[in-house]
């Protein structure tokens, strides 16, 4: 249960007591990550000499060795002196608890008030022996500063989590920084600044060096910055009291070789896309030769060959035309079956002819590795369709219906024409376009294939029922959602 239904459940609290409790929890990660210790929210529970622990997060800045989490659990005051002490009088404690058998770390307890009421403690349990961070207590007083503005609510994101190699910065009132750990300094000595402490935030030996500034309009605490050779997120925390500055925070990320990374990628996407879109244009042209070598062609036997290659190299050219336009490198397979209903289409059927065309099921994306298989599939079943299944017709339907079960695909290409022969075996066929279908599903989407007739019977069309399992790496909802964009 989230921490109001549990505080509903085990505490006296009110409703406004509770209220305060989860606007104050949003800073909890934050703080843990702050004080490099663990932190446990404690209040009086409804079952007489007992606390419940409504809140507990670990660090992600330093290593402590894993123990079961005690969230929600009931815990006797009595165990708890250094809680209880606090809760009873709203002064800070400090003092020793056993962390493992035989081992000591230092525990920080805080009063949470309202008004004057002490609803709750907060503590803080430091390894100080291991952490030896020079102005340690700096780092306490600035965590019971983020507490108290938390009380009126903060942004989320403001107080996201902190890393281990992240420039932690804190200042005066005055902006005058009182603290620095060894990853600002570190940074900040690639910059050619020695000491930190005592510096204003903004004196012109530490902004000296930046070039660059981007700042984001949704987050207006937060910029990029390119100082030197480095790319830098800043991030500034204002703690008020009053309308007055009591305490900054500045957290700095190096993101040097992530932005790096991100355009070195962004060049490759961009040649990959190039190369795709050369693979389409010579495609069409290789389509192009064949047609011109189609019509100086005086058998209707051969012509019909080099039309059905033509529409096989043209299938393969649709999915690179998409990979050329989206830049990414996964499919939609209906957009694929759309243009291989159109191709066909236009280049098999007759004048005379209508074909009427439907989808349904979910949209399946796919990487380019599997839709270029798919995409030939497709294609051999829908000319294996307009050539045999509307014989003698003014018109066809021809759809694909789209399943998903657990681990696999399942499509259904399928056609109201006049179905197949009686004792029609399709392994047993000499057809070249079937041997393709089965050569693919079995060998590079390692699926299966069956070519049936419709429950109906013969003469209310065919289904060509395909599996396929589904791509090991999932496609992720990002790339689903810049594809439909």
């Amino acid at each position: 249960m989230d921490m109001a239904e549990l505080c509903r459940q085990q505490t006296n609290l009110t409703v406004k007591q509770i209220g305060l409790l989860e606007r104050m929890q949003i800073v909890f990660p934050f703080l843990a990550d702050l004080v490099h210790g663990q932190l446990k929210v404690y209040v009086p529970a409804r079952k007489t000499g007992s606390l419940v622990i409504i809140a507990q997060e670990r660090p992600r800045t330093i290593y402590m060795s894993k123990r079961e989490s005690d969230y929600g659990k009931l815990q006797p005051a009595i165990e708890e002196p250094l809680v209880q002490d606090t809760l009873s009088t709203g002064i800070p404690g400090k003092g020793k608890r056993e962390w493992t058998y035989g081992s000591l770390i230092d525990m920080y307890t805080y009063a949470i008030r309202d008004g004057n009421q002490v609803i709750g403690v907060v503590s803080f349990e430091v390894d100080g022996e291991r952490l030896q961070i020079d102005g340690y207590p700096c780092i306490l007083a600035t965590a019971v500063d983020v507490l108290s503005h938390a009380r009126k609510g903060v942004e989320p994101e403001q107080y996201r989590a902190v890393s281990a190699s992240d420039g932690i910065l804190i200042t005066d009132q005055f902006s005058r920084i009182v603290f620095a750990n060894a990853a600002a300094q570190r940074i900040y000595r690639v910059l050619g600044v020695g000491s930190l402490r005592g510096c204003h935030l903004f004196d012109r030996q530490l902004t000296r060096h930046i070039c660059r500034e981007i700042m984001e309009r949704e987050r207006p605490w937060q910029k990029e910055l390119t100082a030197g050779n480095l790319t830098l997120i800043r991030r500034q925390i204002d703690l008020q009291e009053g309308g007055q500055l009591v305490r900054r925070i500045v957290i700095l990320s190096d993101v040097t070789e992530v932005r790096a990374k991100d355009k070195e990628i962004r060049i490759k996407s961009a040649v990959i896309q190039e190369i795709h879109h050369r693979v389409k244009n010579n495609l069409q042209t290789i389509a192009s030769l064949l047609r011109l070598q189609a019509r100086r062609s005086q058998s209707e036997e051969v012509r019909q060959a080099l039309q059905e290659s033509v529409n096989r190299v043209l299938s393969i050219s649709v999915v690179h035309e998409f990979l050329s336009q989206q830049g990414e490198e996964a499919i939609h397979v209906q957009q694929v079956m759309q243009q291989i209903f159109d191709l066909v289409g236009r280049n098999m059927a007759d004048s005379q002819f209508t074909i009427r065309t439907e989808y349904s099921g979910p949209d399946v994306v796919l990487p380019s590795k599997y839709a270029s298989s798919l995409a030939l599939v497709l294609n051999e079943l829908v000319l294996n369709a307009m050539e045999h299944a509307f014989a003698g017709r003014p018109s066809g339907k021809i759809g694909l219906a789209v399943q998903e079960d657990g681990d696999c695909w399942r499509l259904d290409l399928y056609d109201d024409g006049c179905g197949l022969p009686a004792g029609f075996n399709p392994r047993k066929t000499r057809s070249l376009g079937l041997s393709i279908v089965r050569t693919l599903i079995e060998g590079d989407l390692e699926g299966s294939f069956t070519l049936e007739n419709d429950a109906r019977g013969q003469g209310y069309g065919t289904h060509a029922r395909i599996s396929i399992p589904k791509p090991e790496r999932e496609i992720s909802s990002e790339v689903i959602q810049s594809l439909e964009e």
